[in-house]
């Protein structure tokens, strides 16, 4: 080229339809299984009460989606394949309030430009269905065809002409995974449509119509049995919000976040915000490294969720996103609450729905057997004088005057202790049988839960510093301090700006008075900005708290009166949580009578 030559500018031009549905085909359809969610969205929103899904080769090679919904006109099948054509928005005011799964028009042409697509379909009105066909996007004009009313929707050899996205697929089995995650997914969000799921000519899932709201039966086909066995159904509502859904028992915990599913109206979402609400709530109560499983759908005015986020419709944006995260940090923290020693959704008994428990009732349909006047039988029908001493006393409890009880209806859940084990378990008697009690674990508990009532009362009384601690911060986090100023207060900091660029700290937390609090407080204000919360302090606090209860509890080999046992499981009988020590570990198990029974062969 001549040096003399100017290098000729590109003018800009519009690009082929083709094209574009391309580069939207890039964002809308990931993989096979992005396919799949599409189609199935089209079908509910289509009013289906009946959905077929067959796919073959990981999707690759067919995935085909029948539904009995509404159909589509004979007018509208290729006004359908094209971008931004749709039903289910007219106007600007109709995207303030969305309703339906799908609205943005894509799915169908993005689809239809990267595989080759077929559609039939027939309304109830029109004597016969029409059929059109293309691919890479140019179809075919309408064709009457034979079939009943709905629409059957046949994606083939998918990314046949955009051999680099086909390149970066995963291995069959892998999209196959993937494929079957995003069907249970939409069959928990649409319990009331009948399911059904074929993978290479065999028959995967059939799953019928439950008719409401996250059914049982539904959960328990997807989730299976040990999950219906050990989760808690859970209720709630506050300010037009409601909260309906099943959350697993801590010891139920999983290695990977592969069982937990969020709704929002109906629609599967991955929101940070909040899953760090459920997570927050299990903090007490799960081991380290695990995670929860749960199914939990936010019902919620419409009017005041964004879902045009992402073309891919899995994002929402909440008009009020701390009040949100707030109300389902609550409502699921006063579930796992009810973890309590001597309930059932704390021993792993039961905690499915319909199988009501009062954990200060305990009923049995076997009467006693009368004792024989030895001196271990006889402590289960004697109680420490008065019910409102909590408190394990060395020095008083072992005199304190032991009276025979009469009516053993009134067992407390955990019984009476009768034996301490190898210094580090309390054997005790209840009407269901034997209870084991970790003495450690359950009194670390009763201790921190304890101390965190009398952090509660006390944490507005902060220290003052005598010089105020200045820290260096950006303008956006200084900015970030200013929004959030009144979350510090309720943490009993005292932190306010000082410059542009400075924060200076007056006041903090008696407990975090020798802590790094400039460096605390400037990682809670990153963590504010990048996600929208912070539990650094928080978990500091905890922290804090936790060791304290560990090395102020009951130690192993310590050797404890029956009335400083039976002190001990009448705290854990009152006390939230108890269920489980503070590193999410049980500490107690409860033995039938019944279980030992059949370990002598024992028939009753």
């Amino acid at each position: 080229m001549d040096s003399n030559t100017k290098p000729q500018t590109a003018r800009i031009h519009r690009l082929a339809n083709t094209l574009i549905n391309q580069i939207a085909a890039g964002e809308v359809v990931e993989r096979p299984a992005s396919v799949v969610k599409e189609l199935i969205e089209n079908s509910v929103d289509a009013g289906a009460t009946e959905i077929q899904v067959w796919v073959e080769r990981g999707g690759v090679k067919l995935i085909r989606v029948d539904d009995n919904g509404h159909g589509i006109a004979k007018s509208d099948l290729i006004l359908a394949t094209e971008r931004h054509a749709t039903s289910k928005l007219s106007d600007l005011k109709d995207l303030s309030g969305i309703q339906t799964l799908g609205f943005r028009g894509e799915a169908l042409p993005s689809v239809a430009s990267v595989s080759r697509l077929g559609i039939k379909s027939r309304v109830a009105e029109a004597d016969s269905g029409w059929e059109v066909s293309g691919e890479g996007g140019a179809f075919s004009a309408p064709m009457p065809t034979s079939c009943v009313k709905g629409t059957v929707v046949v994606v083939e050899d998918l990314f046949f002409n955009t051999p680099a996205r086909r390149k970066f697929l995963r291995t069959e089995k892998t999209e196959r995974s993937n494929i079957e995650r995003i069907f249970k997914c939409l069959a928990l969000a649409s319990p009331g449509v009948s399911f059904s799921l074929s993978i290479d000519k065999k028959l995967y899932w059939q799953l019928p119509g439950e008719g409401s709201a996250l059914r049982s039966h539904r959960v328990e086909k997807i989730l299976g049995h040990e999950f219906t066995e050990n989760s808690k159904q859970i209720t709630g509502g506050a300010s037009g919000i409601s909260l309906i859904g099943w959350i697993g028992l801590p010891a139920y915990s999983r290695s990977q976040a592969d069982r937990q599913y969020l709704f929002v109206n109906g629609r599967v979402i991955k929101d940070a915000s909040l899953s760090h609400a459920v997570r927050r709530a299990y903090a007490d109560v799960l081991y380290r490294g695990r995670h929860p499983a749960y199914v939990l759908d936010l019902k919620i005015d419409p009017m005041t969720i964004d879902v045009n986020v992402h073309p891919t419709k899995n994002e929402v944006r909440f008009e009020d996103a701390r009040s949100i995260h707030d109300f389902i940090y609550r409502e699921v923290a006063q579930a796992t609450a009810d973890t309590r020693a001597g309930s059932h959704f704390a021993s792993n008994e039961s905690g499915w729905p319909g199988n009501s428990h009062n954990p200060h009732r305990i009923e049995s349909s076997k009467p006693f057997q009368s004792g024989l006047g030895l001196q271990p039988s006889d402590v289960i029908k004697q109680f420490i004088g008065t019910p409102d001493n909590d408190y394990i006393d060395a020095q008083t409890a072992g005199k304190e005057r032991i009276e025979p009880r009469a009516n053993l209806d009134d067992v407390p859940p955990l019984g009476y202790a009768l034996a301490q084990l190898k210094g580090a378990y309390i054997l005790a008697e209840n009407r269901d049988g034997l209870i084991l009690i970790d003495m450690h674990a359950a009194h670390e508990r009763v201790t921190y839960e304890q101390l965190k009532v009398l952090l509660n009362e006390q944490v507005k009384n902060s220290q003052p510093l005598l010089v105020p601690v200045v820290a260096g911060v950006s303008v956006e986090e200084a900015d970030c301090l200013e929004d959030n100023q009144a979350l510090f207060e309720q943490l009993g900091f005292e932190v306010s700006r000082s410059s542009v660029q400075a924060i200076a700290i007056r006041a903090v937390p008696e407990m975090l008075r020798s802590r790094d609090v400039a460096g605390l407080v400037k990682d809670s204000l990153a963590d504010l900005i990048e996600q929208g919360f912070s539990d650094r302090i928080v978990d500091s606090i905890e922290g804090m708290l936790s060791t304290m209860a560990c090395h102020g509890s009951i130690r192993e080999n310590r050797h404890l009166t029956l009335p400083e046992m039976n002190s001990l499981l009448r705290q854990m009988e009152k006390t939230d949580r108890s269920g489980l020590c503070n590193h999410g570990r049980p500490t107690w198990k409860q033995i039938d009578l019944a279980e030992i029974d059949r370990w002598f062969h024992r028939g009753r």
